[in-house]
């Protein structure tokens, strides 16, 4: 087996890297370091498929250091201790870092004397936040770069250099930019959909059909790394919460195309007891209902009951009444000495008096412990549900 279509057309040079301007462009900070023959150690981060790795490939090219590279996962201790000894007997050395946030403390260590001492110049590469994820003794010794997403028409280019490497294709433009709008700046994801789309037929015809039917099953969108999977499970929340309904139906749709239900059907549940909550009480059942009704019915069909869901999650009123009691609530029996349950609510007390035998089915009564017997954790949200419950004789009478 041959490499992969992405791994054949990794630049050679800073030309051939697509996007980034910022960094490899005419003025870009990146070219003018290596114009000026002048390398210090970095690290770059962004999404998957933005060409962290294919940079650092280029960067190594043109500055023509002997360079390694190393996996912060894959590779041990022996590794790295192999290349530190190449660069003391080369006088210094590039090492090329991936998954650099996962680098434990121990390398750390090793690492951070040759990096002050100049003879490792270290280009990591990562998909986390560096700022969140990477300690701080080394984040102070690099330089920090970002890689954006790449454009549709960055992403188009890159497929069109793929689609001269594949014999007797057939594409047209419409399917082109389906792939690159499929991608979303996800170069990587863009030449391995177009790779297996070529290799799931005979004939080579990579037309919309075909590319749809391959994506569907294979699942390549929507890496679930940090910066992609968790800000879109978090955008879709707050869409919710904010009763946007067409942003919702976008980020629902973004999950269903990842085909990541487990997370649409927990991310919902919250949402339906956090963010939704006594405002329209049903919705809990409801959401349990059509995650039900999703997993019998499956895709394509399952997309309509989500989406109907969710659009009743975007327009219901919302109320986080509830969530805030019982956190405060929580706050209390772990922060303060609440006191004992009141000696009439005990199990078997004689001092009980029993609602049901009194008119509203109401009698005032001590609930709370002694400590907090004046405590208020529910304030009710101004919505119509909960208005209308509040109007219940105890809890006026309570609440007084």
């Amino acid at each position: 087996m041959g490499n992969l279509l992405s791994e054949k057309l990794r630049p050679k040079s800073l030309n051939e890297v697509l996007g980034q301007e910022h960094l490899v462009g005419k003025d870009g900070i990146i070219r003018s370091l290596i114009k000026a023959n002048k390398l210090f150690s970095m690290i770059l981060f962004g999404n998957p498929g933005t060409g962290k790795t294919s940079l650092a490939e280029a960067i190594t090219n043109e500055i023509k250091i002997n360079s390694r590279h190393y996996n912060a996962v894959l590779n041990n201790k022996q590794d790295l201790m192999m290349i530190i000894d190449e660069a003391k007997m080369n006088g210094g050395g590039i090492l090329v870092l991936d998954e650099i946030h996962r680098l434990n403390k121990d390398k750390q260590d090793i690492l951070l004397p040759l990096l002050e001492s100049g003879l490792i110049t270290l280009i990591g590469i990562t998909t986390a936040n560096p700022y969140h994820k990477i300690n701080p003794a080394i984040r102070s010794r690099l330089q920090i770069f970002e890689l954006y997403p790449l454009t549709n028409q960055d992403v188009i280019k890159g497929i069109k250099r793929g689609v001269r490497e594949l014999e007797n294709i057939t594409i047209d433009l419409e399917g082109i930019k389906l792939i690159a709008n499929l991608a979303q700046g996800d170069l990587r994801f863009a030449l391995n959909l177009l790779e297996v789309a070529y290799y799931s037929n005979n004939e080579h015809i990579v037309n919309p059909e075909v590319i749809r039917q391959v994506n569907s099953k294979a699942n390549f969108f929507h890496d679930k790394n940090e910066s992609g999977h968790y800000d879109t499970l978090s955008a879709f929340q707050k869409s919710i919460r904010g009763s946007d309904i067409d942003a919702s139906l976008h980020y629902l749709a973004r999950l269903i195309i990842a085909g990541d239900f487990e997370s649409i059907y927990r991310r919902m549940s919250v949402i339906a007891y956090e963010d939704i909550g006594l405002a329209n009480p049903s919705i809990g059942p409801k959401v349990m209902a059509a995650i039900d009704a999703s997993e019998r019915l499956g895709m394509p069909e399952a997309k309509n009951v989500l989406g109907v869901i969710v659009s009743e999650m975007a327009l219901s009123p919302k109320s986080n009444s509830a969530y805030l009691a019982i956190n405060q609530a929580l706050h209390d029996i772990e922060n303060i000495n609440v006191g004992s349950v009141p000696n009439n609510i005990k199990t078997h007390s004689k001092d009980y008096l029993y609602p049901h035998d009194y008119p509203n089915n109401y009698v005032e009564q001590q609930y709370l412990p002694n400590n907090i017997k004046n405590k208020k954790y529910y304030h009710p949200g101004k919505n119509k549900y909960e208005q209308n419950l509040i109007n219940n004789p105890g809890y006026k009478k309570n609440n007084n």
